[in-house]
Parts: C-alpha cells; sequence; structure tokens
C-alpha cells in the first residue's frame, strides 16, 4: 500500500494499519478494479470505499437497502471530514445535494437501489466524475439470499454505462450459492472476490430452550449493563416484552426499554431508535428489520426471544452485537412450537422453494440442538473449516452432559399415537406419568397401556425429548396445536433410530458484568470523565457518543494519558478531523486529572 494512502488512513480515519483484508480490498478499488468483498460485521467494511471516496478523484456513489442505514454512516462520515450526502425520500435538502454533487463538492453519495437504477439518475451523474460504486449488502441481488430486494437486480445498467469505474460489492452474509449469483449479477470477475471469514470470535453464543421467557431475558439484561437488542416474533410481542423489561429492577435501577416495529407511528419509531442510538444502555425490543439500518458498533448483547428464519439471517441480526470488536453476547431462545410453525408455513410459499426452506430449517435444528461447539456449526454452514472448539460458546465453556432418551421418546410417540394424535403435551405427559385427572379419566387414556409407563427418572425427560422429536420430524402438530406423528417417527418406534439427548446445563444465577468480563474499566475516575466528556460533545453536536469516539479510544486516553495534541494524535481513532474538533476537550479532563 502506498504512503498517501496510509497518510489518509491516518489522517482521515485516525488508524495507522488497516486490519484484516481491508488492504487487499482498498489495493484493488484504487487499481481500479471490481471487487467483491464478504467480510464480517465489525471488519470495517465502509472503510473499504470510503477511504478510496477520499483519495480518488470523483464522488463514490453508495448504494444501500435502507434510509436509516444511509443515514447512520452519513453522519458518521461527516464526522471524519468527509463530504458527504444522501438522495432519499425523506431528504428535503435534495436540491442542495444535486447542486453539490454537479460542483464536485461530495466525496460520497448515498442512494437507495430503486433511484440509482432510475434514468434520472444515471443523467444526474453524467453531470460530473464518478470516482466508483460500492454497493451495500450486495447478498440482497441474490435470490438465493435470505433478504433479496428486486431493485438490486435492476442496477447491471447503470453500472455498465461507467466501465471504467470500480465497482465494489460488500456483504456480511453469503453462502456459495449467493457469492456465484452477486458475482454473475454484478458483473464481477470470479478473482475480485475477497473472503474475510465469517467468525466472530468477540460474540459469545449461546441457545437455550424457552423456560420461562420474560425470566430468562431479564436475567441476562441484568447481568448486561450496556445496550442491547431483544428480537420478537411478533409485532405485539415486541410491546409486551417491552413493558415486561421495563418494571424488572436491576442493580443500577430499572433500565429504559422501548419498542420497534413498523406498525407504530413513524414519529415514535423514529423518536425510539434515535433514543437507542444515543444511548449507552437502553434495551430496544424489536422485530428484526430494526438494526439492519443501524451502525451502532456498542450493542453488547442481541436475545432472540424466538427461532430466526435461517442461518444466515441470525448470523446476520445477531451480528449487530459486538461490531466494535469488544465482547459481546448472542441468545437465542428456542421452542418446538418455533419449528412446527416454520413448518406449516413451508405449504404457503412455491413448491420450487420448499426444498430450499427445509434446508434452512434443518440447519437451524443443528444449531439448537448440538452438544458441541456452536461457532462451528454456523462458520461450516458458511462453508469454512473451524476447529472443533472455540472456548467462547455455551457449550464450549460449559460442555453439556448427553443421554440415551430412546426408550422414553419411543412411549412418548406411543402415547401420542394410542390418545390419538390430537392433544397436547401437557396431557400426554399426564397419561405416561399415570395421572388421573378428569381429562384423562373422562377418554377412557386411564385404561391404555401407555397410562403410566414413564418411571420417576424419565419424566424431566418428556419436554425435552418432544421438542428433540419435533426438531427431527418425528413429531407435529395439527392446526389446534395436538402433537400427532410425523415421518420420523417410524424409525425411532422400530428401534432403527437412536435419539441421544442433550441436556442443556441446570441454570445458574447471573451475576452483573464486572471487571473480569468488561474491557472498560470499572469506576475509574478518568475513565467515566472522558465518558462524561464525550456524552456533553455528542449532545452539543447532535449525535451518538460513538461518533465522537468509541469506547476503546476512551481506553487508550486513560492506559496512556497523553498530555499534548500530538500525543493524543496517536491514539487510535484520533484523525486530523477529530483533533482539531474535540483534542482539547479531552485533553483538558486528562490534565484535569492528572495526566
Amino acid at each position: 500500500m502506498t504512503q498517501p494512502i496510509l497518510d489518509v488512513l491516518h489522517d482521515t480515519f485516525g488508524f495507522s494499519a488497516f486490519r484484516g483484508v481491508q488492504d487487499q480490498v482498498v489495493s484493488r478499488v484504487m487499481a481500479g478494479r471490481n471487487t467483491l468483498a464478504i467480510m464480517p460485521t465489525g471488519a470495517g467494511k465502509s472503510l473499504c470505499y470510503q477511504l478510496p471516496a477520499v483519495a480518488l478523484e470523483g464522488c463514490c456513489v453508495v448504494i444501500s437497502p435502507l434510509i436509516a442505514l444511509m443515514h447512520d454512516q452519513l453522519r458518521a462520515a461527516t464526522a471524519l471530514g468527509i463530504r458527504a450526502a444522501s438522495l432519499t425520500s425523506v431528504d428535503a435538502d435534495w436540491q442542495e445535494t444535486q447542486d453539490r454533487f454537479r460542483a464536485g463538492e461530495l466525496d460520497l453519495l448515498y442512494v437507495a437501489p430503486e433511484r440509482a437504477s432510475s434514468e434520472g439518475f444515471r443523467n444526474l451523474l453524467g453531470r460530473a466524475p464518478i470516482s466508483m460504486f460500492a454497493i451495500d449488502e450486495a447478498h440482497c441481488v441474490s435470490e438465493w439470499g435470505h433478504d433479496f430486494r428486486p431493485d438490486y437486480r435492476l442496477l447491471r445498467p447503470l453500472l455498465d454505462s461507467f466501465p471504467d469505474r470500480p465497482r465494489l460489492a460488500l456483504t456480511a452474509t453469503a453462502d456459495a450459492h449467493t457469492r456465484e449469483d452477486i458475482l454473475k449479477q454484478l458483473g464481477i470477475e470470479r478473482d475480485g472476490m475477497i473472503i474475510a471469514g465469517f467468525d466472530r470470535p468477540n460474540i459469545r453464543y449461546a441457545v437455550h430452550p424457552r423456560d420461562g421467557l420474560t425470566r430468562q431475558i431479564g436475567d441476562l439484561v441484568s447481568a448486561n449493563p450496556g445496550p442491547g437488542i431483544v428480537y420478537a416474533q411478533t409485532r405485539a410481542g415486541t410491546e409486551k416484552l417491552a413493558e415486561q423489561l421495563a418494571k424488572l429492577p436491576g442493580p443500577g435501577g430499572k433500565r429504559q426499554v422501548r419498542a420497534y416495529h413498523a406498525g407504530m407511528p413513524p414519529e415514535v419509531r423514529r423518536a425510539n431508535q434515535d433514543a437507542f442510538i444515543a444511548s449507552e444502555d437502553m434495551v430496544m425490543c424489536a422485530t428484526v428489520a430494526f438494526g439492519m439500518g443501524i451502525d451502532k458498533p456498542d450493542v453488547r448483547f442481541v436475545v432472540h426471544a424466538g427461532l430466526p428464519k435461517s442461518i444466515e439471517g441470525y448470523y446476520q441480526e445477531s451480528g449487530r452485537a459486538g461490531r466494535d470488536g469488544e465482547p459481546a453476547e448472542a441468545h437465542l431462545f428456542w421452542g418446538a412450537d418455533d419449528f412446527a410453525r416454520a413448518r406449516m408455513r413451508i405449504s404457503e410459499i412455491e413448491p420450487e422453494r420448499q426444498a430450499g426452506e427445509r434446508a434452512r430449517i434443518s440447519a437451524l435444528g443443528a444449531l439448537v440442538e448440538t452438544g458441541s461447539c456452536r461457532r462451528a456449526i454456523l462458520l461450516r454452514h458458511f462453508g469454512e473449516s473451524p476447529p472443533e472448539t472455540c472456548g467462547n460458546c455455551d457449550n464450549c465453556l460449559n460442555p453439556p452432559a448427553s443421554v440415551d432418551a430412546t426408550q422414553t421418546a419411543r412411549k412418548l410417540l406411543s402415547a401420542v399415537y394410542r390418545t390419538g394424535q390430537s392433544f397436547g403435551i401437557g396431557h400426554l405427559e399426564a397419561v405416561l406419568r399415570g395421572q388421573t385427572n378428569d381429562k384423562v379419566t373422562q377418554r377412557g387414556h386411564d385404561k391404555l397401556s401407555v397410562f403410566g409407563i414413564v418411571q420417576d427418572d424419565e419424566v424431566a425427560l418428556i419436554k425435552p425429548v418432544a421438542r428433540a422429536l419435533l426438531l427431527r420430524d418425528a413429531l407435529d402438530t395439527n392446526e389446534h396445536g395436538g402433537l400427532m406423528l410425523g415421518p420420523g417417527a417410524r424409525a425411532i418406534l422400530r428401534d432403527e433410530v437412536q435419539l441421544a439427548l442433550v441436556l442443556p446445563p441446570k441454570r445458574a444465577k447471573r451475576g452483573r458484568r464486572g471487571s473480569d468480563d468488561s474491557p472498560n474499566p470499572v469506576s475509574n475516575p478518568l475513565f467515566e470523565a472522558l465518558r462524561a466528556c464525550r456524552r456533553e460533545l455528542a449532545q452539543d453536536a447532535g449525535v451518538p457518543p460513538y461518533v465522537i469516539f468509541h469506547d476503546s479510544t476512551l481506553r487508550e486516553m486513560t492506559d496512556r494519558s497523553p498530555r499534548t495534541l500530538d500525543a493524543l494524535s496517536r491514539i487510535s481513532g484520533v484523525g486530523t478531523r477529530k483533533l482539531e474538533a474535540y483534542g482539547e476537550a479531552f485533553l483538558q479532563v486528562i490534565l484535569d486529572h492528572g495526566g
């Protein structure tokens, strides 16, 4: 990499070196070559086009799917001194933006794919020099992807009308099929694909069967003091969870908790989103669309209150935690009914897509059911060959026990069959345990051969076995929620297939994260004073605190205690623009604390 580029890297972004594959991607772009960069969230994808946009003549056109995402990145770019603007349906300054573009006063111009593919926009681009095109969230171009958007398919004519300008496609989520489709649809050569890998080592993955969901999530929220996102599966679920979590006491008092979903009035949605972005400890209960348009780096935990739609979706959604590279957690709570509903929805989609949906459900089943490394399951799904253990998921940190539950499974399947394949697990458990309640006796189920055949040591296995059988398609549910035999039942009943059941570890009370878990210095007067300074500057500027400086930059200030602006400029994340804007204020705080 040439020295001028490294100068731009430091002066604009405050970094002395590239991370990971950033140098490879930037080198290709600067050489005018088309590139597909597959980089995990938090690996610095946006720098790969923002830096060339500053270094090259002309304007970089960034195509992005969500207005909120554009505005978030626009805010961060402007704070770095990059001349940036957006043309969206909510931007009232569109005339000024077009004038700045024509005058060559923009480094970055953010647009949505539907605008980018229009004839009017193509005419606008002909009136000023273009440096390159960046296609963010490029998996949206592929029908194989989990978030297909037809407007992305219309971008190729625009790109081809500027054949001598490099195009850079970026995504964090793309399996083999999706990668091939992106290359084809966007006209990128195969040797232009750079894969950084999918591992997010700073995220601790954990999966739990639902067992008192509000209490389970409440324990997590109490134990994690930073910002967090809780994904619910329905709009009503987001509001209910937010209301319940807001009532829970915590070590530092009740947490701020808000809800977000598409059914809310736009002004309420926007206010809640803005409050979350600016907050240092808020919890947002939302549907899964929330977060795709937000580049908030300091989210410390992401919780799924139910099963995600796919491994790809889960990877992307859980990846909204820890974008700053600091320790973060991803928790998934699931129930057998999640899989039953997912299978029922398969019949509602086009026949040609049903096989793919079944494969997605099976992949999720492998993730939640495994007793081995969760991270390894995720990475193998994306074609990687990870180590057998990662040391940072629930199963690696606390290996679960397993038991041969084949006989219990056969007893449960027999009870389902003999009771008429129409009752829920509560009734079936009563029959198997030999409980003579009114419902059992009125239906004559106390006379069945399966009545009372489960021994005391098997009782605790009944519900976990039911979940496992639903996962394996040995059980299914009818329209009323009753259990019936599925295609996989026959092999288990004939003892042709064994059922090894992974037993989740017993619940231990979680304590609040302390100095052993958090990278930030606890109760350090200088660090807290720097955060207070950052908060005040952010409020004055109308931006989130992390736009001023990330926590990692404040920690380095705390550790090194620079006494001059020159020394402060050597702190990672302190570029020329931020040094000029904020340097004196932070330096004064350090000096006031004996730095």
